[in-house]
């Protein structure tokens, strides 16, 4: 484990070219994979409507949401894009010094990079964006429905957390 902490990744190296690769790949399955269940939910379902996966627990309901989470910022959605294509740029603009030659730090801003994209194009073609995960306790506690972009953003960012809060600081060590 200690090794594994150790690891980086040179900047300009072929293994970081490699990792980068490897990394828009995922971006792109990701992005397909968001897209595509959203056209799904799109086709089979009547907005509002759903069915149960797991009782008490797990539905899948389409539901359109023209804000930010929580429905925060509706009717902001020029505002959001703007966000999301600050985020994004600064993202890309700063990758290396983000990902500090962490391979997981470059799986980590690509993968949310896939959910800002994602929710994007929600934003753009279809004026809102499409939710449908549902995750609630019976009919006592219900979490605001979700979809596979933020699912994306919210893993990247727990990751990118994780690592920094686990790698040393190479600054630090000179």
């Amino acid at each position: 484990m200690k090794n594994f902490l150790r690891f980086r990744i040179e900047s300009g190296s072929r293994r970081e070219r490699k990792a980068i690769g490897l990394c828009l790949v995922w971006c792109g399955f990701l992005l397909f994979l968001d897209q595509w269940s959203k056209i799904v939910i799109e086709n089979t379902f009547q907005l509002h409507h759903g069915k149960v996966v797991i009782p008490g627990f797990f539905d899948i309901t389409y539901a359109l949401n023209k804000g930010a989470a929580w429905s925060i910022l509706e009717g902001y959605g020029w505002l959001l894009l703007t966000v999301a294509g600050a985020v994004l740029a600064a993202a890309l603009l700063f990758l290396r010094h983000l990902a500090d030659g962490y391979p997981e730090r470059y799986f980590a801003i690509f993968t949310v990079i896939s959910g800002i994209i994602g929710n994007s194009i929600d934003r753009i073609w279809r004026g809102a964006v499409v939710d449908f995960i549902s995750l609630h306790y019976h009919e006592v506690y219900h979490y605001p429905i979700f979809n596979i972009a933020d699912c994306a953003i919210c893993i990247g960012i727990g990751v990118f957390m994780l690592s920094s809060l686990l790698r040393p600081d190479p600054e630090k060590k000179k």
